[in-house]
């Protein structure tokens, strides 16, 4: 994508369903588990890029000793940096235990932190606020008996955090911070406290209290503190826990929206945000993969016993699209074809752009994620000369031109822009951004025939449109091309994103600058404030009232319009941009029809809310977070 956007975070959750001895026997390693969870962070390391943690939980340890360990980083490398620590502690079991200390489960769960049978890992991207140490999950929260601890992390935004926060103090508490994070965590938390109670009380006078302790361990119930916890939450999310005790989960919201995958066998049970990771620390089959259903649970229990459990009712699965269209790996083989879809899908469009003349049209794409949309771009091109030469040859359709020329014609596939890796726009603040912007990308020469071809570049996504503007449309210009088409292989941006991508400032999409040129050019200012009085007058509407802004044009006059603002008046080339259309979108990626960025659309009521007061701020300069 060429603007660079931050996005969900990932999470990677190993349970050891053996005793320590068994993978050191197996596998020669006493970091079996350690080793697949660098694995599956690397793997991921698309999804978080400004910090990272893994918490480890020892099962039925002795009092005295340390069961829960916990590394977080923001280093540049911060993955590597914290399994290089890791790491550290087997050397260290080596030189105080001996020779023998790694082939002994027994004296490394004792003595070395980081040997414990439950894992997790966290991948961060900080989509608002300060980046430190302290914004890293996994979180925890700590008590003196066992049960009662918590590690967190997750992929989630809420948007009703002011409502949590208010419960919770409702409840009697004193939350030290109003994060969704925090809120989220305090709140698993108290229930989870709750159901301690509850099974103390039941048992009390029939255990010691040291026995109780035992029993509660044993008959926690995960899926019932979640059901109780989860009830009033609004948002996307992927939450994944870790109780003192051992027994861990991972939750995930109603309309399905962030990503959450699991394998189990008889040694481990495995989650992950994304399928290929998985694949990739344990060599298995994609079709061993399972997806944790929208509304439902994953509760792994202290004895490694496991079930999917219902938490909330399901709704319409709303799963975000642009996890298939950009942010997950491409190497998962159905969002690959997906995405391939995608760039063939756009053909029709394409074509009639540039007046169906192939050949003075050279194809290209903006490096490196939009790499398998234009293979299929490419492949629908195939497609269409396939099928004009079957008109010719087989059913006699008269041709204009030479058929040999027919016959062997391809299409015109250059590599015409390059990123310089070194320079990172997403690092530089944003009065500077622009000055860096310019010089981000490079082209190559000599391959176009000046004056006459038209260039054709596809993008995964223009969300801004700054780089396309400051940059990408100056490089090709210097190439003297007669038109660029830039093509998005995803629909316009309209709304804000409130479930965990860094999109919720709406003057900033470029889509929404066009709508509010045309409404200027046409004189109907008077639209912005009737949106702007129905959002004020009806702040818990759950109809999204800032569809209005768009309501008076089509989707080719916003593209057109497009067009003209990106164009600077130094560009000579003639420019226009086509957009993916929301059908052939649901189309290509038909499980995965979360689109409230593109259509509004929101799959919560908190959703709704948000992007009203979104619009709200912008009209009255208020620069805050509108969730």
């Amino acid at each position: 994508m060429s603007d660079a956007i931050k996005h969900e975070c990932g999470i990677a959750m190993i349970r050891l369903r053996k005793p320590a001895q068994y993978y050191i026997d197996k596998y020669g390693t006493a970091a079996f588990a350690s080793n697949r969870l660098y694995v599956l962070m690397q793997k991921q390391i698309n999804r978080g890029q400004d910090g990272a943690g893994v918490a480890n939980v020892k099962i039925d340890t002795k009092p005295g000793t340390r069961y829960i360990s916990r590394y977080r980083s923001i280093e540049p490398s911060a993955v590597n940096f914290i399994f290089d620590k890791i790491n550290r502690k087997y050397k260290k079991a080596k030189k105080i235990g001996g020779h023998d200390a790694l082939s002994d489960g027994n004296w490394l769960k004792e003595n070395i932190a980081f040997t414990g049978e439950v894992w997790l890992g966290h991948l961060r991207y900080g989509t608002h606020g300060e980046n430190s140490i302290e914004t890293c999950h996994p979180f925890l929260k700590q008590n003196n008996w066992r049960s009662r601890n918590l590690v967190m992390a997750g992929n989630f935004n809420m948007t009703n955090v002011e409502e949590l926060f208010d419960k919770l103090v409702q409840l009697g508490q004193h939350p030290k911070e109003k994060t969704d994070t925090v809120t989220v965590m305090e709140k698993i938390g108290h229930f989870l406290d709750e159901e301690n109670q509850r099974i103390f009380d039941k048992y009390k006078h029939q255990f010691s209290n040291e026995q109780i302790t035992q029993v509660i361990e044993d008959e926690l119930d995960m899926a019932r503190i979640l059901r109780r916890s989860c009830r009033d939450f609004d948002g996307g999310y992927a939450m994944a826990g870790i109780v003192g005790n051992g027994s861990a989960f991972v939750v995930r919201d109603p309309s399905g929206i962030r990503p959450a995958y699991y394998y189990a066998d008889d040694e481990v049970i495995v989650v992950a945000s994304e399928k290929p990771a998985i694949k990739s620390a344990f060599n298995i089959n994609f079709n061993s993969i399972k997806e944790i259903q929208p509304g439902h649970a994953l509760v792994i229990n202290k004895d490694g016993s496991f079930a999917e459990s219902e938490i909330m009712p399901a709704r319409e699965k709303k799963s975000c699209s642009f996890e298939r269209i950009y942010f997950s790996r491409g190497t998962d083989p159905n969002i690959y074809q997906e995405r391939k879809n995608l760039g063939k899908a756009l053909i029709p469009q394409i074509l009639k752009a540039i007046d169906f003349d192939l050949k003075n049209t050279v194809f290209s794409y903006i490096p490196n994620t939009a790499e398998t949309a234009f293979l299929g771009m490419i492949e629908g091109l195939e497609d269409y000369l396939a099928a004009k030469r079957r008109e010719v040859f087989v059913d006699g359709k008269p041709h204009m031109g030479d058929l040999d020329e027919l016959l062997n014609f391809r299409p015109r596939v250059e590599k015409l822009v390059s990123k310089d890796v070194k320079l990172r726009t997403f690092i530089t603040n944003d009065e500077d951004r622009d000055s860096i912007v310019a010089n981000v990308y490079d082209t190559t020469y000599e391959v176009i025939k000046p004056g006459v071809d038209t260039l054709v570049v596809i993008d995964d996504s223009i969300v801004r449109g700054t780089t396309l503007e400051k940059s990408i449309l100056t490089t090709l210009d210097k190439l003297n091309p007669k038109r660029i088409i830039i093509v998005s292989s995803a629909p316009q941006i309209r709304f804000p994103d409130c479930y965990g991508i860094d999109m919720s400032k709406m003057k900033e999409f470029i889509a929404f600058r066009a709508a509010l040129a045309l409404i200027k050019e046409r004189k109907i200012d008077y639209t912005l404030e009737q949106v702007h009085d129905s959002c004020v007058a009806h702040p818990y509407s759950t109809e999204n009232f800032v569809k209005g802004v768009y309501s008076s044009f089509t989707d080719d006059e916003i593209s057109e319009k497009i067009s003209e603002i990106v164009t600077n008046d130094d560009i000579k080339a003639e420019v226009q941009v086509i957009y993916q259309t929301v059908d052939n979108l649901h189309k290509c990626c038909p499980d995965h029809l979360g689109d409230w960025y593109f259509t509004g659309d929101y799959p919560t009521t908190g959703g709704m809310r948000v992007v009203n007061r979104s619009f709200v701020n912008f009209m009255e300069g208020k620069t805050v977070r509108a969730y």
